[in-house]
C-alpha cells in the first residue's frame, strides 16, 4: 500500500475501493445503494403481486399438502397421485340427471370435465380445507389452487366463473360460499357457459308443481317469502300461503345462522324476495329445500321475479 493511503479507511462498494477521505464520494454510493435497495424491494413487492390470487380468491383456509393430478373423473372429481380421489368442494358441475338426460349425453357436463381435463391434468395443486375433509364416500374434500408461473389460480373459483359450475354448500362445507357466489352472479349476468342453457334457468318459487318435477335435483329458485313459522325447534320458509301445497324452505332453530343478517329475527324475512338453492326434496305433497343439509340463501332486491324460457 503506498503512503498516501495509510492511515485511511477503506471500504468497497460494487467491487472498487474507495477511501474515508472522500466523503462526497461515499454519501452518493450509499444513496445509490439505498435506491437499489429500495427497487429490488420494490421488485419482490411486485413479483409477489404477480403470484398473486388470480380471478375470484378465497382466503381464511386451512393450507394442505400439495398433490399432483393424475385423473379427471368429471367436472367435480379428479384423482391424486398417491390414489386419493378429491372432490372439489363448492362447486358443483352439470350432471345430466339435472335434466332427465341419459348419462353422459348432457353438452355441458362433458364441457366442464373437458376442462378440468385441460386445466388440471399432470399438475400439480395446493390443497386447503375449510370444513369436514372427507364426505361420506371416503373422498377427500377440499378446495385447490393451480400455481403456474406467476398466477395461482383457485380451481372452484375459476369453474364457476367461467360458468361451468354452479356454487353450493354443504353442512359441514360451507367456507367460501359468498366468494363462489359473487362469481356466480358474474357468470350469469354474462351468460356464460351453463347460464346461457334453459335447463340452468333460475326458477320461480311460485310453481310448486312443476319444482316437483325437478325433486332430488339441485336448483336455484327465486320468489318472495310470504310467511314464516317455527314448528317443534324447526323454522319454515313459505313462499305460498298455503303451506301445504306451496313451495317452502327448512332449516334447524340451531342453524339460524344461515340466514345472515336475520338470523335472530326471521320474521324479517316476511315480504323479502330471496333466491335459495339445494335439492328439492318432497315434504307431504310440496317441494321444499332444507338448507340444514345443504344449501345457501340470499336476499335479494329489485330484482324481478324470473320468468321461465
Amino acid at each position: 500500500m503506498g503512503s498516501q493511503e495509510i492511515g485511511r479507511t477503506r471500504s468497497f462498494v460494487g467491487g472498487a475501493p474507495v477511501y474515508a477521505h472522500d466523503a462526497s464520494a461515499i454519501r452518493s454510493l450509499r444513496a445509490l445503494a439505498y435506491a437499489a435497495a429500495a427497487a429490488f424491494a420494490c421488485t419482490g413487492l411486485m413479483l409477489a403481486a404477480a403470484t398473486a390470487e388470480s380471478g375470484p380468491t378465497c382466503s381464511g383456509l386451512e393450507p394442505g399438502p400439495t398433490r399432483t393430478v393424475t385423473r379427471v373423473i368429471d367436472g367435480e372429481t379428479v384423482v391424486l397421485d398417491e390414489g386419493t380421489e378429491l372432490r372439489l368442494i363448492g362447486a358443483l358441475a352439470p350432471r345430466a340427471i339435472d335434466v332427465n338426460a341419459a348419462p353422459g349425453s348432457l353438452p355441458a357436463e362433458a364441457a366442464t370435465t373437458t376442462a378440468l381435463r385441460e386445466l388440471l391434468l399432470g399438475k400439480s395443486i395446493e390443497l386447503a380445507f375449510g370444513g369436514e375433509r372427507l364426505d361420506r364416500y371416503g373422498r377427500l374434500q377440499a378446495h385447490a389452487y393451480l400455481v403456474e408461473a406467476e398466477q395461482r389460480r383457485w380451481v372452484q373459483g375459476h369453474l364457476i366463473k367461467e360458468g361451468l359450475a354452479r356454487a353450493y354448500a354443504l353442512a359441514g362445507n360451507r367456507a367460501c360460499a359468498g366468494e363462489l357466489l359473487a362469481a356466480e352472479g358474474a357468470a350469469r349476468d354474462a351468460r356464460r357457459g351453463l347460464w346461457a342453457e334453459a335447463a340452468y334457468q333460475i326458477r320461480p318459487a311460485d310453481k310448486p308443481s312443476e319444482l316437483l318435477r325437478y325433486r332430488t335435483t339441485f336448483q336455484i329458485i327465486e320468489g318472495k317469502i310470504l310467511r314464516v313459522a317455527e314448528v317443534r325447534g324447526t323454522i319454515y320458509l313459505n313462499f305460498d300461503r298455503n303451506w301445504r301445497r306451496g313451495f317452502s324452505v327448512s332449516l334447524r332453530r340451531d342453524d339460524r345462522h344461515l340466514l345472515g343478517e336475520h338470523a335472530s329475527n326471521a320474521k324479517g324475512l316476511e315480504g323479502r324476495r330471496v333466491r335459495v338453492r339445494g335439492w328439492i326434496e318432497q315434504g307431504g305433497g310440496a317441494p321444499i329445500i332444507n338448507l340444514s343439509s345443504g344449501g345457501l340463501i340470499e336476499v335479494i332486491a329489485d330484482v324481478q321475479a324470473p320468468q321461465p324460457h
